[in-house]
């Protein structure tokens, strides 16, 4: 939150509390996950104080228009500035997040990063914005993807493959690449294999090693490295999925079916449903690289389809959304 010229760099911070729940969970389950419960009734507390000082805050800054992006810290914001300053929703997933739903009741505008209809959101409200993504992402061509594949240090004729898990890595991910690895590399004598395994997983491949084999825990400027491949293998979140659309990239997406809400689980079908992506479980990565690596032609209708369905100017569209919304509540 910010008010006035000499506040654009501020930062504040308030309690706030995370409610712990896991899709697929028994309600049984979840009433004898002693640890759970324990952590979720401290954070009540936690929200409540939150709460109050977010009041005390929004009387200092005197806001005009406020941002939720989805995260806890949203909620005890929201709650304190409810009928008395304009909130703006905004949900990258196709799910909207829970502390985006107990607050939305409030919203003058629900900005959506999929189109309206995956929300149950009321549709005089709801605006499609797209999913935010960084500047440094943009429409790769093929010479483009050479310039990328030289400057982290390969031929630029190379083929790429990019696994991803996120900045966690994802274990079954791993797995699965470790054991066909060996085998891809045989069958592609161009392909280079770039894994980021997550931070503190870089042994997961042992003692095997080869030169076309490159494994990180964490990537820095990612967007190099996402625009020299020709395949990625991702989970499904919304933010690195609208990064590949940008960039115009062949997906193979492994949704994560344990996340809260499922929310990856229904980002996955609106890419399947748009035939943007190949979405499989972990067993069915090895088919779906083996696909994929064979057929350019493939690849190129994927990478169209999931660039044509992503929304290039989110940042704008939904600046201007609150800006419009902020003077409005200033007059």
């Amino acid at each position: 939150m910010t008010a006035g010229q000499n506040d654009f760099d501020a930062q504040y911070r308030v309690f706030a509390g995370k409610f712990r729940r896991y899709n697929g969970e028994s309600w049984l389950k979840r009433l004898f996950d002693v640890k759970t419960n324990l952590l979720n009734l401290r954070d009540f507390f936690l929200f409540l104080m939150g709460t109050v000082e977010s009041w005390f805050l929004l009387r200092k800054l005197k806001p005009d228009v406020i941002l939720l992006k989805g995260g806890f810290v949203g909620v005890p914001v929201g709650l304190a500035a409810r009928n008395r300053v304009p909130l703006i929703t905004h949900d990258s997933d196709a799910l909207p997040g829970l502390a985006n739903r107990l607050v939305g009741r409030w919203a003058v505008y629900h900005a959506t990063g999929m189109p309206p209809e995956y929300y149950s959101y009321p549709k005089e409200k709801s605006r499609y914005v797209g999913v935010i993504v960084g500047a440094d992402y943009q429409l790769v061509t093929p010479e483009l993807a050479k310039q990328y594949r030289q400057q982290i240090g390969l031929p630029a004729d190379a083929e790429v493959l990019l696994i991803t898990g996120g900045s966690s890595g994802a274990a079954s991910i791993n797995e699965a690449l470790v054991a066909v690895a060996s085998t891809v590399l045989a069958k592609h004598p161009k392909l280079y294999i770039i894994h980021q395994v997550g931070n503190g997983n870089e042994r997961v491949y042992g003692d095997f090693t080869h030169e076309r084999l490159k494994v990180y825990g964490l990537l820095q400027n990612f967007y190099q490295y996402s625009g020299a491949a020709d395949v990625i293998a991702t989970r499904a979140g919304a933010n690195t999925i609208a990064e590949f659309g940008v960039q115009g990239k062949a997906c193979i997406v492994i949704p994560n079916p344990l996340l809260t809400g499922g929310h990856q689980l229904k980002n996955a079908r609106y890419l399947e449903e748009e035939k943007a992506a190949i979405v499989v479980d972990v067993e069915g990565l090895p088919g779906a690289l083996k696909l994929l690596l064979t057929d350019p032609a493939k690849r190129r209708e994927l990478g169209k389809h999931l660039e044509a369905i992503t929304k290039k100017d989110a940042a704008l569209t939904l600046a201007e959304l609150l800006l419009k919304t902020g003077k409005r509540a200033g007059e």
